[in-house]
């Protein structure tokens, strides 16, 4: 693993973009950002919700609640599955297996994107592996059935010894998929509707003002860790930065210091950077954001987007693994000029990259795999969430809210502790 404290050196100032960038509505936002996170600063004051929140740790470890997660929540809203520079050009594809569902993405020889079960329509067998590439058509290994970009059935092989059925009907199995704002929303459940100007709501002028359908990808892991809701928040609350990040965040970040928008189901968490301190008493006309406000934009149920006015960004998406006390992340990192051919400008990305995972990996679900550890023991207790942590609180109380909007009869409910 990198050295944490070497990485952070390394890059401790991370290149960002001009304020020109952020022009209109977006730098009139982001200004009142810098300006509540330059109160807190000055008032060593935070963001607070209304009160403390309780979560009963049976959430985290029971698993017949954990499936109904995935049926009532991850198999019913849109998922943000790829970004649209993963599939960069016309007919390429990225496959993915997400809660135990495998699904391939496409953009056709037209530019339009498709979603599809990525199961051969013949025997049932997967067709891509997991990963992008190009290709004029999806064919299965198994028998060599060829489908077309749209999921199509297009050729069978020996097609006049297997005998007649109707071809159309044979198809990939569609899912519910639509671009927006540089992202790839994907519904899990076929046959249902997207309207993803409702379920982004006021979010959606927020995630346009990133420009992510202008970045290109530098890299992608996965890392594993612990229950997904464990995973999520350490992303949304900046009161651990000193404790556990002090040799990392903490160097450009300060703790305990953050702002809170929610946007519907979606959420925004932003931190003062420690540049902030030098710009307190500056005229609002030279305020540069982008230098002094750190930004998670986040998508629920957990797709959160780092750093999203500079140059590079850290892309996370956990994951629900295979049982509950485990989860998948894909960590991907965005820049936003080709990637570079020049090896020190390549090493510096590297540095970036390895940083962000042994920060999220090494730190944080580390920490993590404890937490799912320490809550295994407690059964029938609560975890506790201060005024101070606004963003988990809410992510929390929208799972419970979506988890009853959707419920069905035979699948259980959150434990809820009423105040």
């Amino acid at each position: 693993m990198t050295e944490l404290a070497d990485a952070v050196e390394a890059d401790a100032v991370p290149a960002y973009l001009p304020s020109a960038v952020l022009d209109g509505a977006a730098r009139a936002d982001a200004i009142e950002m810098m300006r509540r996170l330059i109160a807190h600063t000055r008032n060593k004051t935070t963001d607070q919700a209304e009160s403390t929140f309780e979560e009963p740790v049976d959430n985290y470890l029971d698993e017949e609640l954990f499936a109904a997660e995935i049926e009532l929540i991850f198999k019913r809203i849109p998922l943000p599955l790829a970004l649209s520079c993963e599939l960069p050009t016309k007919n390429s594809y990225k496959a993915i297996e997400v809660v135990g569902v495998p699904v391939v993405m496409t953009r056709d020889s037209k530019g339009a994107v498709h979603a599809m079960l990525n199961v051969c329509r013949h025997r049932g067998s997967l067709i891509c592996k997991e990963g992008t590439g190009t290709s004029r058509a999806l064919t299965c290994p198994y028998h060599a059935w060829s489908y077309g970009m749209d999921g199509s059935l297009n050729g069978i092989y020996g097609e006049h010894t297997f005998g007649e059925f109707d071809k159309s009907s044979r198809g990939l199995i569609t899912l519910p998929v639509v671009e927006k704002a540089g992202l790839i929303f994907v519904c899990l459940t076929p046959g249902l509707v997207i309207d993803i100007d409702s379920w982004l709501g006021d979010f959606t002028p927020v995630l346009e003002s990133l420009k992510l359908d202008e970045c290109h990808l530098f890299s992608s892991r996965m890392m594993p860790g612990p229950n997904w809701k464990v995973a999520i928040e350490g992303y949304l609350e900046g009161y651990h930065f000193a404790s556990l990040h002090k040799d990392t965040v903490f160097k450009t970040n300060l703790s305990n210091t953050a702002i809170f928008d929610s946007f519907g189901a979606h959420e925004r968490v932003s931190f003062a950077l420690r540049e902030i301190e030098n710009h307190l008493d500056d005229p609002e006309d030279t305020w540069d954001p982008t230098a002094n406000v750190g930004v998670i934009n986040w998508i629920f149920p957990g797709f959160s987007i780092a750093g999203g006015w500079r140059q590079r960004m850290a892309i996370g998406f956990p994951l629900p693994g295979t049982s509950v006390t485990e989860s998948m992340t894909e960590q991907r990192i965005l820049v936003r000029t080709p990637i570079p051919d020049d090896e020190q400008e390549r090493h510096e990305l590297e540095v970036m990259r390895d940083w962000f995972y042994d920060v999220t990996y090494g730190e944080d679900y580390i920490t993590g795999f404890g937490v799912q550890k320490g809550v295994s023991v407690t059964g029938g207790k609560t975890q506790i969430f201060g005024r101070n942590e606004p963003g988990v609180q809410y992510v929390h109380r929208t799972i419970n809210r979506l988890m009853t909007e959707h419920h069905r009869e035979g699948l259980p409910l959150p434990r809820v502790i009423e105040r």
